[in-house]
């Protein structure tokens, strides 16, 4: 596909505007809508974990089976996107490029990468695919990562419903704690793992490694086995988390609304539940409106939208156990010290 250096260029310009049509059609015109919303209404809906409830129902299948319906409503057109971006990159783009943006472990490759998942403004599942694509395009594990954390961390939109719906100091909080979070769990995790980086010879030749031939059959050699990996796993995860979500977060008396147990309890609660983009908004406004208190509801702003147990499967096959295993901590952690902080400056 790219036997002569002048030929790359139509290929990176069809993703370009394959990625611009996509997330303005499912991120940026819908979210632009939904924060108008925000501004009038002080609200962008109904928590998917509970509705108008103060509690999630109790665990059974029709409790599994409302919940996946909900989920899956909001994400599919996001996971779709997802799916057709994390193949398209592995086909489009030149490995080379890639490599050089974000295959370094140093701090400029996971920047690069963290900022450049913030425009595309995913979920950290639907996100879970093109991750998958950059790492088979040899992006290290820091900058993968980064560019994962970033999508929904950091995800503008979010930030701007949260400060109609909750508050701005809320939203700014967010934006700290989360560059935190995405910057430095990206940084660190490049140097947990010894030997991931590409050798030099891999990049000798810009296209000497890239594939060849009919380029529809190219992208479904890269498309199938995406879905084969993350779409199995992904729903059946779904599908217990929404039976069993009322024992992650079950109903909390005024006693502990506030308390250092409800922040650890929740951070743990919201590292591995899976929610939508933006999904934490009304969930917070809910459960704060039904009276829990500050740090907990920090928390959960911090670990609902960073990974979920389903998104932690889908990328498994492209980095080590303990990576993911210390990505899933550290959000853990930025939650709980997140809400201690909250805590105390609110």
């Amino acid at each position: 596909m790219y036997q002569k250096n002048r030929n790359y260029l139509p290929y990176v310009f069809l993703f370009a505007i394959i990625f611009l049509v996509g997330v303005w059609y499912v991120k940026w015109n819908p979210y632009f809508h939904k924060a108008l919303l925000a501004a009038a209404k002080h609200s962008i809906g109904d928590s998917i974990v509970s509705g108008k409830a103060s509690v999630p129902p109790a665990p059974s299948w029709t409790a599994a089976w409302n919940y996946t319906i909900s989920y899956f409503k909001a994400v599919w057109q996001a996971i779709i996107l997802g799916l057709l971006l994390g193949s398209l990159v592995q086909v489009l783009l030149p490995r080379n490029w890639i490599y050089k943006l974000f295959g370094g472990t140093n701090v400029k490759s996971t920047v690069l990468a963290g900022a450049a998942g913030i425009p595309s403004m995913m979920c950290t599942c639907c996100s879970a695919p093109v991750v998958v694509g950059l790492r088979q395009r040899k992006a290290s594990i820091g900058a993968a990562l980064a560019y994962w954390l970033g999508n929904p961390v950091l995800n503008p939109a979010t930030i701007i419903f949260m400060g109609f719906v909750l508050s701005w100091k809320l939203a700014l909080f967010r934006i700290v704690a989360g560059i935190v979070m995405v910057f430095g769990i990206g940084y660190l995790a490049n140097h947990l793992v010894s030997g991931d980086e590409t050798p030099d010879d891999f990049i000798a030749n810009d296209f000497k490694d890239e594939v060849q031939g009919n380029l529809f059959k190219q992208w479904i050699k890269a498309l199938l086995p995406l879905i084969r990996d993350t779409l199995p796993a992904y729903f059946i995860v779904v599908v217990i988390l929404g039976a069993i979500r009322a024992w992650l977060f079950p109903a909390i008396g005024t006693e502990w609304a506030d308390s250092l147990l409800a922040v650890i309890g929740l951070a743990i609660a919201g590292t591995l539940f899976i929610i939508p983009t933006a999904g934490e908004v009304p969930i917070v406004q809910s459960l704060m409106a039904f009276g829990l208190g500050i740090g907990p509801g920090v928390a959960l702003l911090m670990t609902l939208p960073a990974v979920s147990l389903p998104s932690l499967l889908m990328v498994k096959r492209v980095f080590p156990t303990k990576v993911l295993l210390f990505v899933a901590g550290a959000v853990v952690l930025i939650g709980i010290l997140s809400g201690i902080v909250a805590m105390f400056i609110y």
